[in-house]
């Protein structure tokens, strides 16, 4: 029986992926490769530049999280930041379990450098903030795209329905934090009254608290960082826009900064929807397909845009990878010279207490 589960438990896993590599490949069959692979030549060295926009977006975002630290961050450097962003960044691509997983990948990698609970709260504060920002934009991309695109009396309602559950999360979060609902905190007590789960659960509520602390206090005692955060996360989803308009326009398609927007707005839709699968393959690039339709952009040319997207994130995916090797290295490399240098302690010390009754060789 328990073998039975845990086949059944691995092929779930796995059948979500494979179904959506599936898709991915019967997206391209049915646009056509060679269609693609022309609007892909169209874009030409255009990806090094969207590269590179990808990468001052990443420099972006990892600035608007080191605004939400409250404590001392000396011993946190630039790079180290941006690395940990970077690794976190990576696994996130791989849905809402990578998500959580990036999280937890970026405190491992600042450990030490910041206490734990600010590194906890300040992965809240900069995680609220981009959801945020995120929902306003898809709020403006909405409604630019029932301004603009020629919709179906039932996208209309859709589109009206997706919106006014965004303004209304939006609202409720707004609400709590203002009246200081210590959502966390409350939350864990209640799992920690499960027998199972207490001794887990008990040991952590100090920890809980205090960042959730930090994360309801941070508008009124950190103003300005506040504001700097709210920014740079804005303006992260900025350069996303423009993104979206560099490679339309490089592939000759029209859509200009407000049609751009809408896309933008409505591919984070997507990208809501998508959560569920592992890096969200096949239906990213078939929902784009369908969101530049609304705008007359052909079929081609919106899955050259989500493949373009995907080949920057995977690109910086890739170097958030690297830097997680490459700090494990260093640790590693430490925690030797560590070692060698206790045991060159413990040999002077016996030569120290030997020298009395004789030379130490």
């Amino acid at each position: 029986m328990d073998r039975t589960r845990q086949l059944i438990w691995i092929a779930c896993r796995f059948l979500a992926p494979l179904l959506g590599v599936a898709l991915l490949g019967y997206t391209v069959f049915r646009t056509g490769p060679g269609a693609v692979w022309k609007q892909i030549q169209t874009v030409g060295w255009g990806l090094a530049a969207i590269i590179f926009l990808g990468g001052l977006s990443q420099v972006i975002k990892t600035w608007a999280w080191r605004q939400t630290f409250a404590c001392d961050m000396s011993a946190l450097s630039w790079p180290r930041s941006l690395g940990a962003q970077l690794a976190s960044d990576a696994a996130g691509q791989f849905g809402f379990a990578g998500k959580l997983l990036g999280e937890g990948l970026r405190l491992s990698m600042v450990a030490g450098t910041v206490p734990l609970a600010d590194g906890i709260s300040s992965s809240a504060i900069d995680g609220g903030l981009h959801t945020f920002t995120a929902a306003v934009v898809t709020v403006l991309g909405i409604t630019a795209t029932l301004l603009l695109a020629s919709l179906t009396g039932t996208l209309r309602v859709y589109a009206l329905l997706v919106g006014a559950m965004l303004i209304t999360v939006v609202a409720l979060g707004g609400v709590a934090v203002a009246s200081r609902w210590q959502l966390m905190g409350s939350t864990a007590r209640a799992i920690g009254r499960l027998p199972w789960l207490y001794k887990f659960v008990i040991g952590k509520l100090p920890l809980i608290d205090s960042a959730e602390h930090n994360l309801l206090t941070f508008y009124q005692e950190n103003p300005l960082a506040f504001y700097a955060n709210l920014t740079l996360n804005s303006l992260w989803h900025v350069m996303a826009v423009v993104e979206v308009y560099l490679i339309l326009h490089f592939m000759g398609a029209s859509i200009g900064v407000v049609g751009a927007c809408a896309l933008e707005g409505l591919t984070k839709v997507i990208n809501l929807v998508g959560v569920v699968s592992p890096g969200n393959f096949g239906t990213y690039e078939g929902g784009n397909i369908l969101i530049t339709n609304l705008f007359g952009v052909s079929g081609a040319a919106g899955l050259t845009l989500a493949l373009c997207r995907r080949a920057r994130a995977m690109f910086w995916a890739a170097v958030g990878a690297a830097c997680v090797a490459a700090m494990k290295r260093d640790r590693r490399r430490s925690r030797i010279e560590m070692k060698g240098d206790n045991e060159d302690q413990s040999l002077h010390n016996a030569c120290i207490g030997a020298a009395s009754s004789g030379p130490c060789h």
